[in-house]
C-alpha cells in the first residue's frame, strides 16, 4: 500500500468537493422517493428487524426482490475495507494473522447487507492472495497443480497456507449465500421483459445482446458523456443477428480484456500484479449485474459500474504512470491527464443540476435516449406531481407510441384522463391496458407472470367506474378478477372493501378487510377502514377497538385519532373525555390548519362545562375557517348558555352573514332579541325569514303569534295561533297559547278596551320564537306582554323563575340540535 501525504488527501477532498457541492440544493428523485421519503423501514416504529427482512425499498425479499437492493457506495466502502483488512492477514515472516481474516468476514457480510454484489470482494481477495501476496503466475500455478497432481512433490507450505486462507473466505461466502438464498425463499427474481427485454428472448438473441451490453459498459467508462439514469425497455436495442455490426464491438471488448488478462497473468513485475488487480476490481464486482449468469432487473445501470471504475481508475493511473516515465511523452502526459480531470470535474459538477428534481433528471435522459417509454412516464410522473395534468398527458401519450405494449403507459393516460375530469377517455385508456394483461386462468396464480403494479389497473378502472351508481356490481367484478389473479393482493382488497361499504354489504366489506388484514396486521390504514365499517354497523365498541390498533401502529394516524376521539365524545360518557380530549390534541397538533380539530375540542370542553376553554377553540376553529357553521353557532350557544346573550349577537350576526338560512340561530337571535334587547321588530325580522324560508315551520309560526301577542295585537295573534294550530294539531302547547289569547281577547272585552294597540297594528311580520320556548311556554311568552299594570303585578320572584325556565328549555332544545344535525 503506498503511502498517502495530507497535501494529496486535502488535494483529493477539495476536488471531490468542488465538483459535487452543487448537488447539495438538490432534492429527492427517482429511486430516493422509495427508498428513502416512502420506506416504512426508515420511520422510528418499525422494528430493527425489519431490515433484515426487508429490500432496500422496505418491500419484504420473499416477495418481488431485484438484485439492485442496497446503497452502492455503502456497499464500496466496506468493500474497500474488507479487501484492505485481508491485505493485512499475511505477516512479515508469511504466516497468516487470523484477526485480519476474521475481520474481513465481518466486512463482507456488511457489504453484503448494504448490495448484494459486495460478496464479491471475496473474489478480489483471492486474487490477491494468489497472484500479489503469493507472487504466483497463472504458469507458475498451473505447473504446481500438475506436479501435485502427478505426484511428483507435496502441495507447498505457501500453498497450503493460501489454501487454507482461502477455504474459510469460501465458507464464510457459502453462509452468507445461503443465508440469503433463505431470505428469498429459495426463488431467483422475477422480472418483466419491460425490464430486460434481452432476459426473455431466445437463442442467440439473448446471448448477444448480453454479451454486446458488456462493451457497452466499457464505453460509459472510457467515455461518461452520455449519461442515462434508466436504461431498461428497449434503451438498447437486442443484438438479433450474428452479422449486427454491433458484434464488431463485443469481439474488441473480449480481445482487449484477454489481452490484459494474458499480460498480468503470464508475469511477475509490479505492472502484472497492479493490472490483475485492477481487473479484478472491473470485472468481478460486475459479474452479478452482468446477466451472463442469471438476468437482472436491468440492461444496463451506470450505479452498477461504481466499483469498476475503481479498477478502472487503477488502470488510467497505471498507464499514465508508465506514459510519464517517458522522457519525450512527460509531457504530453501531463496535459492530457489535466485535460481528462478538467473535463470529467466540468461533466460531474454540470451532471449534478441533472439530479436537481425529477423533471430535470427525466428530461436530460430523453436527451440521450428517446426510445424509453418508461422515460417519458417518468417526466409526465414528474409533470403530474406538479398538478400539470396537460403537458402530462402528452409524455405519457408518448411514452405508449413508443411502447405500445407498455402497461403502465396506458394506466398513466387513463389516471390523467381522469385527473382531467374526461372519464370516457380514462375508461378508454384503462380497457386498452387491461386488454394488455394476460388472459385469466382458473386456478392459476399470477404472482411471477404479472408485474403487481400492472394488476392496478383492474383497481383504477373500478374505481372510475364505480362513481357511477348503476356500475357498482362491474366495479366488484374488477376488484375479485384483481383477486382472483394475485390473491395476497392487499391494495384489490381494500377497494373492494370501501366498495362493498357504499352498496351497503357491511358484511363481505369486514370480511374483505379480514382478509387484507390476514396479509398484512401492521397496516393501520386497515384497521382504520375496519373501525369504519364497524360504525356503520352500529358496533361502536369493536369500532373503538380497531381505531385502537391503528394507533398501536401509527400513533398519529390522523383520521384513526380524529374519528376514534369523535366516538369517544359521542359516546355520551364521561370516562372517555380526557382520552378523547388527548387524541383531538394530538390530531391539531399533525392537522394544525384544520379547524375541525379546535372545534371537537371545544364540543368537549361544552360537554365538561369548561365554558373559558370552549370558548377559546371555538375562536380558533372560526379564525382558521371564516363561516364555520356549527362553531359559530355553537359559540353564540355558549354565550346564551353562560347568560352573556349579548356577547352572542354579533356571533350570530357572524353566522347568518355567511349562512342566511339557518333557522337554528334565526330562532336563538330572535328569542334575544325579544326577550334580552326588547327589540321586536327585530325579532319579528329573523322569524319571518324562517317563514319564507318554510312556511310550515312550527315553531317559527308560534314564535311569530308570540311576538304578536308582544305588539298587544290579539286578533292578529289568535289567527296566527289557529293557523300554527291547523299545523300541527297534536301540538298541546299551541293550544293552551290559544285559549290564553281568547280568554285576554274575552276579559279585554268585557271590560271595553281595545283588543289593539295603535303601536301593535303598525307592526306586521311573522316571527318565531326558539324551540325551547314551546315547553310551558305560555308564561315565558305570552304574560311577558301584558299591559304595565298586569306586569306590575308579578313578583321578582316569579319573574326569576320565568328566566330560569327559558334558559333550561334553551339548553334542552340546543343539546337536541347538537345530537340531530350534528351543530
Amino acid at each position: 500500500m503506498a503511502a498517502v501525504s495530507w497535501k494529496e488527501i486535502l488535494l483529493l477532498t477539495g476536488l471531490v468537493v468542488g465538483c459535487y457541492w452543487n448537488s447539495l440544493s438538490c432534492g429527492f428523485v427517482f429511486d430516493d422517493v422509495s427508498a428513502i421519503l416512502d420506506n416504512k423501514d426508515l420511520r422510528p416504529s418499525t422494528p430493527l428487524r425489519n431490515l433484515f427482512l426487508n429490500d432496500f425499498w422496505g418491500t419484504p425479499m420473499a416477495e418481488v426482490t431485484g438484485v439492485v437492493g442496497r446503497a452502492e457506495l455503502l456497499s464500496s466502502i466496506f468493500l474497500l475495507a474488507a479487501f484492505l483488512a485481508y491485505t493485512k492477514s499475511t505477516g512479515a515472516d508469511h504466516s497468516i494473522v487470523w484477526a485480519p481474516i476474521a475481520l474481513t468476514v465481518v466486512l463482507v457480510a456488511a457489504a453484503t447487507l448494504c448490495k448484494e454484489q459486495g460478496i464479491t470482494v471475496v473474489g478480489i481477495c483471492c486474487v490477491h492472495e494468489v497472484f500479489v501476496a503469493q507472487g504466483f503466475t497463472l504458469p507458475m500455478l498451473l505447473d504446481t497443480l500438475r506436479q501435485v497432481l502427478q505426484g511428483k512433490d507435496g502441495f507447498p507450505y505457501a500453498v497450503l497456507q493460501t489454501l487454507l486462507k482461502l477455504i474459510v473466505l469460501v465458507i464464510s461466502t457459502l453462509l452468507l449465500v445461503i443465508i440469503r438464498v433463505q431470505v428469498i425463499q429459495s426463488q431467483l427474481p422475477v422480472f418483466t421483459r419491460f425490464d430486460n427485454p434481452a432476459a426473455v428472448s431466445p437463442t442467440p438473441t439473448r446471448q448477444l445482446t448480453f454479451n454486446y451490453l458488456l462493451p457497452v459498459n466499457a464505453w460509459l467508462l472510457l467515455n461518461p458523456s452520455e449519461l442515462c439514469c434508466d436504461w431498461t425497455m428497449g434503451t438498447i436495442p437486442l443484438v438479433e443477428s450474428l452479422l449486427d455490426l454491433r458484434n464488431l464491438a463485443t469481439l474488441v471488448f473480449y480481445t482487449t480484456l484477454g489481452l490484459l488478462a494474458y499480460h498480468s497473468l503470464r508475469y511477475r513485475h509490479s505492472s502484472a500484479r497492479t493490472v490483475i488487480m485492477a481487473l479484478s476490481l472491473i470485472v468481478l464486482p460486475f459479474i452479478p449485474a452482468s446477466n451472463l449468469f442469471f438476468p437482472v432487473g436491468f440492461v444496463v445501470a451506470e450505479r452498477v459500474l461504481y466499483v469498476p471504475s475503481m479498477g478502472f481508475c487503477v488502470l488510467v493511473a497505471h498507464g499514465f504512470k508508465i506514459v510519464s516515465q517517458k522522457g519525450h511523452l512527460k509531457k504530453i502526459s501531463w496535459l492530457i491527464i489535466g485535460v481528462l480531470l478538467t473535463t470529467h470535474a466540468v461533466k460531474t459538477f454540470k451532471r449534478n443540476w441533472d439530479w436537481e428534481s425529477e423533471y430535470t433528471l427525466f428530461t436530460s435522459a430523453l436527451k440521450v435516449n428517446k426510445n424509453n417509454a418508461k422515460l417519458w412516464n417518468n417526466v409526465g410522473h414528474a409533470l403530474e406531481n406538479q398538478n400539470n395534468y396537460a403537458k402530462a398527458l402528452q409524455y405519457f401519450l408518448q411514452a405508449t407510441r413508443v411502447q405500445p405494449d407498455d402497461i403502465g403507459a396506458h394506466m398513466n393516460v387513463g389516471r390523467t384522463y381522469k385527473n382531467l375530469n374526461k372519464s370516457k377517455e380514462a375508461e378508454d385508456a384503462y380497457l386498452v391496458a387491461k386488454s394488455l394483461m394476460p388472459q385469466v386462468i382458473p386456478g392459476k396464480k399470477y404472482a411471477t407472470r404479472v408485474a403487481p403494479n400492472h394488476l392496478n389497473v383492474y383497481i383504477n378502472l373500478a374505481n372510475l367506474i364505480r362513481a357511477n351508481e348503476s356500475r357498482l356490481e362491474e366495479a366488484d367484478q374488477l376488484y375479485r378478477q384483481a383477486i382472483s389473479m394475485r390473491p395476497d393482493f392487499k391494495q384489490a382488497y381494500i377497494s373492494r372493501g370501501e366498495l362493498l361499504l357504499k352498496m351497503n354489504k357491511l358484511t363481505e366489506a369486514r370480511d374483505a378487510y379480514l382478509r387484507a388484514l390476514d396479509l398484512d396486521r401492521t397496516n393501520a390504514d386497515l384497521w382504520y377502514n375496519l373501525a369504519i365499517v364497524n360504525i356503520e354497523m352500529k358496533d361502536p365498541s369493536e369500532a373503538l377497538k380497531n381505531f385502537n390498533h391503528a394507533l398501536e401502529l401509527n400513533p398519529r394516524h390522523k383520521l384513526a385519532l380524529f374519528n376514534s376521539a369523535l366516538l369517544m365524545q359521542e359516546s355520551g360518557e364521561p370516562k372517555f373525555w380526557p382520552e378523547a380530549n388527548r387524541r383531538f390534541l394530538t390530531y391539531v397538533e399533525e392537522e394544525p390548519e384544520d379547524a375541525n380539530g379546535y372545534f371537537n375540542l371545544g364540543m368537549l370542553a361544552m360537554d365538561a362545562n369548561e365554558n373559558p376553554a370552549a370558548e377559546r377553540w371555538m375562536r380558533k376553529a372560526i379564525g382558521l375557517q371564516a363561516g364555520f357553521r356549527s362553531a359559530l353557532f355553537n359559540l353564540a350557544l355558549l354565550y346564551s348558555q353562560s347568560k352573556r346573550e349579548i356577547d352572542a349577537l354579533p356571533v350570530l350576526d357572524e353566522l347568518l352573514r355567511h349562512h342566511p338560512e339557518h333557522i337554528k340561530g334565526l330562532i336563538l337571535k330572535g328569542d334575544i332579541l325579544m326577550n334580552h334587547k326588547k327589540d321586536t321588530r327585530g325579532a319579528k325580522a329573523c322569524f319571518e325569514r324562517i317563514l319564507h324560508m318554510d312556511p310550515t315551520n312550527v315553531q317559527g309560526k308560534h314564535n311569530l303569534c308570540v311576538v304578536y301577542f308582544e305588539e298587544r295585537d290579539l286578533p292578529r295573534a289568535e289567527r296566527c295561533l289557529e293557523e300554527t294550530l291547523a299545523l300541527a294539531p297534536n301540538e298541546e302547547y299551541v293550544r293552551r297559547h290559544l285559549s290564553i289569547v281568547r280568554g285576554k281577547m274575552a276579559a279585554m272585552s268585557a271590560a271595553g278596551q281595545p283588543l289593539t294597540s295603535a303601536e301593535g297594528a303598525t307592526m306586521s311580520a311573522k316571527e318565531e320564537k326558539p324551540k325551547r320556548v314551546k315547553e310551558g311556554a305560555e308564561e315565558i311568552s305570552l304574560d311577558s306582554s301584558q299591559s304595565d299594570k298586569q306586569t306590575k303585578g308579578k313578583s321578582t320572584k316569579e319573574i326569576k323563575d320565568i328566566e330560569e325556565k327559558r334558559a333550561a328549555a334553551l339548553k334542552r332544545l340546543e343539546e337536541i340540535e347538537r345530537i340531530l344535525s350534528g351543530d
